[in-house]
């Protein structure tokens, strides 16, 4: 029997505390974000995504929001459409990060949260992902790495003084 496939962004999520300002990358249909959103029913809630259609799709899932907390504008991991240190919370679930970009629209002591469900690997699995020289450059630190249904996930703080220094 397999697990629901938010698993294992649900236990990631465990660990994020209370942010304000959520962004999901690639964000599809809006699965995912609309489960932020009333995971943290006080945050504001984004989702970018590079298909026009799938933003359309993602809005029309949102229903009533008169207080604006949830929206959707196009974008992709390399470009979003944000200020630098808007976000508490960056998510991507199956989807890799653009290390740089996520830094810079995350700000300094943000978590960002890597969810891969089990339909889509993570390539040289999730610690290599927190290993990769570009998270570490970009300035994140491991946090954890854990299985969680069929899938997995790891949590990564962006460090409070920028990214690394380079090697001497």
């Amino acid at each position: 029997m397999s697990t629901p496939a938010l698993t294992p962004l649900a236990a990631a999520v465990l660990e994020a505390g209370d942010p304000e300002r959520v962004l999901e990358v690639e964000c599809g249909d809006g699965e995912a974000t609309l489960f932020l959103a009333r995971e943290f029913p006080r945050a504001r809630v984004r989702g970018v995504a590079r298909s026009e259609r799938a933003i359309r799709e993602a809005t029309a899932r949102v229903g009533l929001d008169p207080e604006g907390r949830v929206a959707f504008k196009p974008g992709s991991p390399r470009s979003l459409p944000f200020p630098d240190d808007q976000f508490d919370l960056v998510v991507l679930v199956d989807a890799a990060p653009a290390a740089t970009e996520t830094a810079r629209v995350l700000r300094p002591g943000g978590l960002l949260v890597l969810a891969y469900t089990g339909t889509a690997g993570a390539p040289g699995g999730l610690r290599g992902w927190l290993a990769q020289r570009s998270l570490t450059r970009a300035g994140f630190e491991p946090v954890s790495s854990e299985p969680a249904g069929d899938g997995s996930f790891a949590v990564a703080r962006l460090r409070g003084d920028g990214p690394a220094s380079p090697s001497l």
